[in-house]
């Protein structure tokens, strides 16, 4: 007995660890957005040339052939070459593109991104800042015409989880390109957007409700159609949108980047990158969708974590669709894309890239550029 009763007192133990890890990893995904983690440090500054080589570590992003950026730890941005030179066994060398003020130098700390341009004047384009109004208040906006007569379809661009619409801008130039007037969204709780309850994400169940005020928007604006840029969970947002009823025939199509397809999957793939079993993912779940543990969790109201397995929901998807992914993706698993494309040939093209998380366009924007142009074009001529 007394050995039962130690095994059921370990048992017991076993069970409230792994129910507070679970815990810890659903207030992770949900936290309010925090301050950038600056986890690189510019080694040197090689001045000798037509433009500056900055120095840093050698690790598999700062490796990562492409056109990346680094944001400084003192507000500055420096826009990073495509090519990688070898400083050596430890470090490499990135040239700087164009001017970063302040100037970059030696020691300053740094976070690598994938977001290129800071706002549309950065990247060369003119816009029109906008209000959206969503239940819970206004919500920022960035309105982008392209160059020529009004366009009756419009793109609305939306961010993923802890992320920024600037980093839909790489998308926007090229659905400028492709002749649409483009929306470029916030929404609750990403920090420009409306500040809602605790600040916690809720991993677009809600999010979703201000994404449809924008397509409201567009369609008061002049907008007939709109095609749906989503990143990361904003791709999670547009196929909400994609699905519902009352917009039949207003979405018109899709361009997913690095989607999450899956959120029990995704948990799983950014556990084993964290080092835990991937099986430590699954733990989070009652935390997020049963209403008095989602309390604990801080979120105002459960996540249906099922409304967000495209896998299961495939047979729904009834729009044409482009999905741009990276096969090196650890965050939002390549091999669920692939999946969905399997199951809908008919409306899902996927373009693989080898590519981290959102960096696809990074890895070879003129690729992606032509990629997304051409699938444009076929979307309206099959209209």
């Amino acid at each position: 007995m007394k050995v039962i009763r130690a095994l059921a007192g370990a048992a017991i133990a076993v069970g409230v660890g792994l129910s507070g890890l679970g815990l810890v990893i659903a207030r992770r995904l949900t936290a309010p957005v925090s301050v950038r983690k600056f986890d690189l440090t510019i080694r040197g500054v090689d001045s000798s040339g037509e433009r500056p080589i900055v120095i840093l570590d050698r690790t598999p992003r700062t490796t990562a052939r492409g056109d990346y950026c680094l944001i400084l730890e003192n507000g500055g941005w420096v826009k990073l070459a495509p090519g990688v030179e070898d400083r050596g066994p430890s470090l490499v060398g990135r040239g700087v593109v164009g001017e970063s003020e302040p100037a970059v130098e030696a020691g300053q700390r740094a976070s690598w991104s994938g977001i290129y341009f800071q706002t549309p004047a950065d990247a060369g384009m003119q816009s029109t800042d906008v209000e959206i109004q969503t239940d819970v208040g206004p919500s920022p906006a960035w309105l982008i015409p392209h160059e020529g007569p009004p366009s009756s379809t419009w793109a609305i661009h939306i961010h993923g989880l802890g992320s920024t619409r600037a980093g839909t801008l790489r998308g926007v130039q090229v659905a400028s390109e492709a002749g649409l007037t483009s929306l470029v969204v916030t929404y609750r709780n990403d920090g420009e957007g409306p500040h809602v309850g605790s600040g916690r994400s809720e991993l677009g169940a809600a999010e979703v409700d201000d994404v449809r005020a924008a397509v409201d928007y567009a369609r008061e604006n002049g907008a007939g159609s709109v095609i749906l840029f989503g990143w990361s969970m904003g791709a999670a947002i547009a196929l909400q949108l994609a699905s519902d009823a009352t917009l039949r025939g207003v979405v018109s199509g899709m361009v997913l980047d690095s989607p999450i397809l899956d959120w029990v999957a995704t948990l799983r793939a950014n556990c084993a990158r964290a080092g835990l079993p991937a099986w430590a993912g699954t733990l989070a779940v009652p935390w997020l969708n049963v209403r008095p543990l989602s309390r604990l969790t801080g979120l105002a109201n459960p996540v249906d974590l099922r409304s967000f397995d495209w896998i299961a929901r495939a047979h729904e998807l009834t729009v044409p669709t482009l999905i741009l992914h990276g096969t090196l993706d650890t965050s939002s698993p390549f091999a669920l894309s692939n999946r969905l494309r399997v199951l809908r040939p008919e409306v899902v093209d996927l373009e693989r890239f080898e590519a981290d998380h959102t960096m696809s366009w990074n890895s070879d924007n003129g690729r992606w550029r032509d990629i997304v142009v051409s699938w444009l074009a076929m979307v309206s001529v099959a209209k």
